[in-house]
C-alpha cells in the first residue's frame, strides 16, 4: 500500500518525519492495521489553519497514495506539546473531499 503524509507545518523545523518513515516501513503503530507502506508523499498541512490539507491530500492520491496520513504531530502534538487546534476540521474535510475509497489515518506513532 502506499500512503501520502500530512505533517504539521510548525515542527518542520524540529523534526524531519524519520519515525514517521520508520514506522510506515515496519508497519508498527498506526500501520499495524495496514502492514508496511511505501511513502509517497511527505507534506504540510500548508500552515495555520490547515486549508491546503485538502488540495495536498487529493495531489498525493492523484499521484499514486491509496491511503493519506496526518502526522502524531498535528493530532498528538509532538514534539512540541501542542495539538492544532484545526485537526478534527482538517481531518474531516480531507476525508469528505477524498472519499470512502481512500483510507484516512489521524497519527503515525
Amino acid at each position: 500500500m502506499k500512503a501520502g503524509i500530512i505533517r504539521c507545518q510548525q515542527t518542520e523545523d524540529m523534526c524531519p518525519g524519520n519515525t514517521d518513515f520508520k514506522v510506515a516501513q515496519e508497519g508498527k503503530c498506526a500501520f499495524e492495521q495496514t502492514g508496511p507502506v511505501e511513502i509517497v508523499g511527505f507534506v504540510s498541512c500548508g500552515g495555520c489553519p490547515g486549508k491546503k490539507a485538502v488540495t495536498r491530500a487529493k495531489m498525493m492520491v492523484d499521484r499514486g497514495a491509496q491511503m493519506i496520513v496526518f502526522a502524531s504531530c498535528i493530532k498528538n502534538g509532538n514534539p512540541i506539546g501542542f495539538p492544532c487546534p484545526h485537526s478534527a476540521k482538517m481531518i474531516e474535510a480531507v476525508t469528505k473531499k477524498l472519499g470512502a475509497d481512500v483510507k484516512v489515518l489521524d497519527w503515525t506513532h
